[in-house]
């Protein structure tokens, strides 16, 4: 019998490492996938400063509309997303009632600390929106960072923030009509008749501004960590010809790199994450749901005692 019950625990403990490596190997092959990708279809620059942004693999022509372009922004992004999934995986494979190892404590301390940042922000109400918030915190960061083995950053490319402010916009909406349609319709025409075509115009200017922001920052940084390295080289070149390697581009671009890639990069995760839960709290404030709370447990208390 115990040799049966130790054949069964190594058993387990084979499939559950055969699992972790799968895992494992999810988060790292589609950005390996991604970086092979760039090096077989980008074109050689000459030692030329290219900033023309995202490269096209290809597009398809017959899509209804307009053709259907396939970019190095829409992969890249698919890998990051692909690799997050992994890590989410990975980090809450085996998961005990009480924590027995690292990676349980690593994804329960990510939990709490969303779940902390939306109560902070968005009130109690708002329970479940921490799983939103990890998840754009999370795509943005490592969208940011993916440059930093090479990538195109998806975030440097407006259509990839667009879209997700898109997404914000439509969930802003959503708690907005949650008070009725007539009261939304009424919150254009506040605080006088004469302000209906400015609400208008910035009730629709908030997914512009949103990736705007973020693809501004995220690509400025970019350009100028590109513009900062095409300069060392060229100063090396006059002042230090004689050597065969340009030495001034040795460590100082990655000293630029920690400021324009990794602090920006993660400060616009956060920027971007607290604008959409402010946005979605301040949709419906709490004076006004608690409100309408009370009226509806009246409606149902006075149906309630009508039944009886």
């Amino acid at each position: 019998m115990n040799r049966l019950t130790d054949a069964k625990a190594a058993a387990r403990s084979a499939r559950f490492k055969r699992t972790d490596w799968m895992l494992i190997g999810m988060m790292i092959l589609p950005l390996v996938l991604c970086v092979v990708l760039k090096v077989l279809f980008k074109p050689d620059s000459g030692g030329k400063i290219d900033i023309s942004g995202a490269m096209i693999y290809f597009q398809i022509d017959s899509f209804p509309l307009q053709p259907l372009v396939i970019s190095e922004a829409q992969v890249n992004s698919w890998g990051v997303m692909i690799s997050l999934l992994g890590l989410c995986l990975y980090l809450t494979h085996g998961l005990t009632e009480r924590a027995a190892t690292k990676r349980q404590l690593i994804a329960e301390w990510i939990v709490e600390k969303c779940q902390g940042l939306v109560d902070a922000n968005m009130g109690s109400r708002y329970g479940g929106f921490e799983y939103l918030v990890a998840a754009v915190m999370g795509l943005s960061a490592a969208s940011s960072l993916s440059c930093l083995i090479g990538l195109f950053a998806p975030t440097g490319d407006i259509n990839v923030t667009a879209g997700w402010a898109v997404l914000v916009f439509i969930l802003v909406t959503r708690e907005k009509l949650a008070g009725g349609f007539l009261n939304y319709m009424k919150g254009f025409t506040e605080p006088v008749l004469l302000f209906t075509p400015m609400n208008f115009i910035s009730e629709f200017s908030l997914p512009v501004s949103m990736a705007f922001r973020h693809y501004g920052n995220v690509m400025s940084g970019a350009v100028i960590s590109t513009l900062i390295g095409a300069a060392l080289r060229s100063l090396s070149g006059m002042l230090l010809g004689f050597l065969p390697f340009p030495l001034l581009q040795v460590g100082l671009p990655a000293v630029f790199s920690i400021y324009f890639d990794v602090f920006s990069g993660l400060m616009q995760a956060f920027i971007f994450a607290m604008l959409t839960m402010l946005n979605i709290a301040g949709a419906f404030p709490a004076e006004a749901w608690e409100k309408r709370q009370k009226k509806k447990q009246a409606r149902l208390a006075r149906k309630a005692m009508a039944n009886t």
